[in-house]
């Protein structure tokens, strides 16, 4: 693209975000990273309690830098009449406004569906929840951590015969924070190619996004009755799969998804005669015998560094790779050659390193142009290119802490 004036994909998309913390905050920054306008708004007094959420660095927050990368933050209360009326001449102007307060909490400001779409009929709303907008969990608070329990995720994550386990990170999150942005897209493919270009509202909550990738487990449990526990590093469908320590300490991930690879392990290995024993020789018989093909396979790589293990089988066509820890992730070749991170330079941080955008386009990629913004970062260019207010309005409007 060098040479040329590079053109985002969603470059013309606007989109207003007033979520608070991770879930729905992603969706709108995973478009952001392909050229959408977002423009982040927080509470003036308190912002958003996502600053404050994880490690923090000079009492700043640092996911936030990532979280909400690429955004024009803005200030407004949306609980005070004179909020309200800035938010829906905004309304007016944009694509997508996205939400996730309690249901009711929109439409206790004036600000519900119905008002919006009639101030602006081709308005796209996307409104997440932790059980969505209706059913008897509607009212209740919902976070990631409920979502990866009630999910049924927890319930097979974890070691062999310990308990439920929930996840080191913001799991629930992040899915559904993919599945927001995605829905936002069909949504906007429909409205575009719709005849009367209008909107619609989309109601998303945290647990079923995830729910949806236990798939395997809740059709096993609807047609067999079987009720999936966790297994740690292993699997309830596949044999070899598991993580296996190795004689320098580290460990790796290794899958035998399919029988040539499996086959394939066992030549890399020096035991070919593997192939044909009968414990071994396809996936069922695997599967009842995957305590003593553990052992096999786990002793054969106790004896070998983690780089010669990765190196033999990767070789041969077997499925392997090391289990990283964070620290081992910048300095990968391959993730290096990918462009898997990119560097930005930061006020707070002089530089930050953060995940690049998700997927790789020939003709119109997408790309982290900026870290998150600072609380009001961009209060005067938005109000004033934006509604047309004069300087002395705004003034006025930060003495009375609508901004």
């Amino acid at each position: 693209m060098r040479g040329e004036q590079k053109r985002l994909p969603l470059q013309g998309l606007t989109i207003l975000d007033t979520a608070t913390m991770l879930a729905a905050p992603w969706s709108a920054t995973f478009l952001a990273d392909y050229g959408a306008e977002v423009i982040k708004i927080e509470h003036p007094e308190t912002g958003c309690t996502a600053r404050k959420y994880g490690k923090q660095k000079n009492g700043i927050g640092v996911l936030w830098k990532s979280l909400n990368r690429n955004k024009r933050g803005i200030t407004l209360n949306l609980g005070q009449p004179e909020g309200q009326e800035l938010f829906k001449k905004m309304v007016a102007k944009v694509d997508i406004v996205i939400e996730n307060y309690r249901p009711g909490t929109f439409e206790k400001w004036g600000l519900g569906w119905e008002v919006l779409s009639k101030i602006n009929p081709s308005l796209i709303m996307l409104r997440t929840t932790g059980y969505g907008q209706s059913g008897p969990y509607a009212g209740r608070g919902g976070f990631g951590t409920v979502a990866e329990g009630m999910s049924g995720f927890a319930s097979i994550n974890g070691a062999a015969g310990g308990p439920p386990t929930l996840p080191g990170m913001a799991l629930a999150d992040g899915v559904n924070g993919i599945s927001g942005a995605l829905a936002l897209m069909i949504a906007v493919y429909e409205r575009n190619n719709s005849p009367d270009h209008r909107g619609q509202c989309i109601d998303i909550s945290l647990y079923e996004p995830l729910m949806r990738l236990v798939e395997p487990h809740i059709t096993a449990f609807d047609q067999v009755g079987t009720i999936a526990r966790p297994v740690g590093n292993g699997s309830v469908s596949i044999a070899p799969r598991n993580g296996y320590q190795t004689k320098d300490g580290k460990w790796v991930a290794l899958s035998g998804a399919a029988q040539p690879i499996v086959e394939k392990l066992f030549a890399a290995m020096g035991r070919e005669d593997l192939i044909t024993d009968e414990r071994f020789v396809n996936n069922a018989a695997r599967m009842k015998n995957v305590k003593e093909l553990d052992a096999i396979i786990g002793s054969w790589i106790g004896e070998r560094n983690v780089d010669e293990i990765v190196k033999i089988l990767t070789t041969s066509g077997a499925v392997v790779g090391p289990m990283y820890d964070m620290s081992q992730l910048f300095d990968d070749p391959h993730y290096k050659h990918r462009e898997s991170f990119v560097t930005l330079q930061d006020e707070d941080f002089g530089e930050i390193r953060v995940p690049n955008v998700l997927a790789k386009f020939s003709r119109t990629p997408g790309e982290v142009r900026s870290v998150g913004p600072v609380k009001g970062q961009h209060n005067q260019e938005i109000y004033t290119e934006m509604l047309g207010l004069s300087e002395q309005q705004i003034e006025e409007l930060k003495a009375c802490k609508i901004i």
